[in-house]
């Protein structure tokens, strides 16, 4: 599974993207390229590079969903109140059981459930 690539959001947090750089998966953080990169423009880089996007950002299930803006993939945290080492953990329970599901995927992560919701749709 390591040959999904993935584009973290600034609002990721570091622990989470070194688990997966530690793991062998392609990973781009934007604080390390651009803090001030909107949504639509982030989502764009993620299509263009076919990377799956990781965010704590819930904007990009509209960006997705209402104004149909095609997607390589999405993982929303939607956590509040866990450290990101319980968010770790998460993430690596997503790859393990659903890696093969995430891409063209929009894949929400909570406490209790994993919700995976196809994209073919969105056009």
């Amino acid at each position: 599974m390591a040959d999904i690539k993935f584009i973290a959001d600034v609002n990721v947090e570091k622990p989470i993207v070194d688990y997966l750089s530690e793991n062998g998966y392609d990973i781009k953080w934007i604080p390390d390229y651009n803090c001030e990169i909107l949504d639509e423009d982030l989502l764009s880089l993620a299509n263009n590079e076919k990377r799956i996007l990781i965010t704590n950002d819930k904007d990009f299930g509209e960006l997705t969903f209402l104004q149909k803006k095609l997607s390589a993939g999405i993982i929303l945290f939607r956590v509040k109140g866990q450290s990101s080492q319980d968010k770790v953990k998460l993430i690596k329970k997503v790859l393990g059981n659903y890696g093969d599901k995430l891409f063209n995927h929009f894949t929400v992560i909570t406490k209790k459930k994993i919700r995976i919701a196809p994209m073919e749709d969105i056009k």
